[in-house]
């Protein structure tokens, strides 16, 4: 069985899942694929992290997302 990509431990980054061998968070890829950076942007920006890597932060993202009660967020009043 290959190696999990994702992985959580208490020692690295207060154990948020992080890709494996690195202290790039599933967080961090998250958000500056929300924020509009590219796949190949982050590769530039992260040299240790993999295209393989990126989809597997967001496989556990999704799962993880699936597996919890999602609540709708508040409404900001203007």
């Amino acid at each position: 069985m290959a190696e999990p990509l994702i992985v959580s431990d208490p020692a690295v980054m207060l154990g948020k899942p992080v890709v494996a061998g690195t202290r790039l968070t599933v967080e961090l890829i998250l958000r500056k694929l929300g924020a509009g950076e590219t796949v190949e942007q982050l590769l530039d920006s992260h040299p240790r992290l993999t295209r393989e890597a990126v989809f597997a932060a967001l496989r556990f993202a999704s799962e993880a997302l699936g597996a919890e009660v999602v609540r709708p967020l508040a409404r900001r009043s203007a």
